[in-house]
């Protein structure tokens, strides 16, 4: 199971390393790009684990009202200063420190995967209370479950955990929580292990 203070820690020793290695191109951005075409103008964005901010806090910035929300107060120091006209928050995204109906929109790039996998309901639920009803959510899961550590991720020295809970478990939290999936595409990553390492990336629609 993910310690979720080992994942803190772990973001804040190699939040450099981290963004130095960060794959700012690809079949996620587009993904990106295309979800963030179809909201309001001055839509409010959440991007839950922002991370350093780039790319996709960055790119919430450039068109909507963003905030970054990320476990790590280091990875929001470097947030701070590469989207600064970003609102940022450090939190829990089991318990998400805005109100109700506070955002148009919520992304979710590989954040959910740190999170304990008993947990994972109960953050696409804080996602649906922060979101307007017909509010847009954008996360993203590997296909298959599976629960993993590395002791020296990044050749830095630093542990990471992991928690995926899969496509079929996120259709299913997404059902619950009250979402319709409107899309599911596919992206790799420049930090999955492996050449043939995907991505399913959940476009989906709050029910209102």
């Amino acid at each position: 199971m993910v310690d979720k203070e080992t994942v803190r820690r772990g973001y804040d020793r190699l939040a450099e390393a981290y963004a130095a290695d960060r794959n700012e191109t690809g079949r996620g951005r587009e993904v990106l790009a295309d979800f963030l075409g179809a909201l309001p103008a001055s839509a409010r964005v959440l991007d839950a684990g922002c991370g350093q901010g780039t790319p996709v806090l960055s790119d919430l910035s450039a068109s909507a009202t963003a905030t970054g929300l990320d476990v790590s107060r280091r990875q929001l120091e470097l947030a701070a200063d590469r989207v600064p006209d970003a609102a940022l928050a450090q939190g829990d995204m089991v318990r998400l420190p805005f109100g109700d109906g506070a955002f148009d929109a919520v992304t979710a790039y590989h954040s959910l995967i740190h999170v304990p996998a008993e947990q994972h309901q109960a953050v696409v639920d804080e996602f649906a209370r922060v979101l307007v009803d017909g509010g847009r959510l954008l996360c993203s899961e590997g296909p298959e479950p599976w629960h993993g550590e590395n002791a020296d991720w990044l050749d830095t020295g630093v542990e990471m955990q992991w928690d995926i809970a899969g496509a079929e478990a996120t259709r299913r939290h997404l059902r619950t929580a009250g979402f319709v999936v409107e899309r599911e595409s596919r992206a790799g990553d420049s930090l999955a292990e492996g050449d043939d390492a995907r991505w399913t990336f959940f476009t989906a629609r709050l029910e209102g």
